[in-house]
């Protein structure tokens, strides 16, 4: 994180008690069982960001995980990054115990589907996820989780395990008021097509997990 967005996510703090309302709820059955999907009214930037509950979690810090959004990924089966498996992961584990998935319109880590798929066109030429994100004049990771928080307020939400690998998402929520209690990491889904791509989320963006040595 660079100082520009360090003083950036400093102002928006400052509102992160802004207006905001639960919009609807709608019960949805689901191969993983019931599940509510909450909508949302005034958040900061404008999306259409979903909360989907799983389950009836009992636990004072439930379990959540922050997804954004990969369309390549979570529909189509793309096997150059891990986050279809990452999302399938979540939602059986609060099919399991209960739980929030908070699914944000991220897409590309901020950058967009158009400017993602420019990445991967770069991706083919042998750069990695970081240095193409750069060539089209990106940032490497441009998301805020400001609307994660507020929407976990919303839900009367303080204190949650976090299913995830990247600090990023730990350090930000806390920044905006919610008590990460645990750190729940993720499994490792390598591929042939993936493998330089977690050496890059691993090496690059201190995302924390160990790939098997004869990798």
């Amino acid at each position: 994180m660079n100082q520009q967005q360090a003083i950036l996510r400093m102002k928006k703090k400052t509102n992160i008690e802004r207006t905001l309302e639960i919009r609807n709820q709608s019960h949805i059955p689901t191969q993983y069982g019931e599940s509510v999907f909450f909508t949302f009214r005034g958040l900061s930037d404008g999306k259409e960001h979903l909360a989907i509950r799983y389950g009836d979690p009992q636990d004072k810090a439930p379990l959540v995980r922050l997804h954004s959004e990969c369309m390549t990924g979570d529909v189509f089966g793309s096997r150059k990054c891990d986050c279809g498996d990452q999302l399938k992961e979540s939602i059986k584990m609060f099919s399991k115990d209960g739980g929030f998935l908070l699914y944000l319109r991220q897409e590309g880590r901020g950058i967009g589907l158009y400017n993602k798929l420019d990445a991967y066109f770069l991706q083919e030429k042998g750069f990695d996820t970081v240095e193409a994100n750069q060539l089209l004049q990106f940032e490497d990771d441009l998301r805020d989780y400001e609307v994660a928080a507020q929407m976990l307020k919303a839900l009367n939400i303080q204190s949650i395990k976090l299913i995830t690998n990247n600090p990023q998402k730990v350090e930000q929520l806390e920044s905006y008021g919610i008590e990460v209690k645990e750190r729940v990491p993720t499994g490792l889904f390598i591929k042939n097509q993936n493998l330089k791509y977690l050496k890059t989320k691993k090496e690059k963006s201190g995302h924390i997990f160990d790939l098997p040595n004869h990798y």
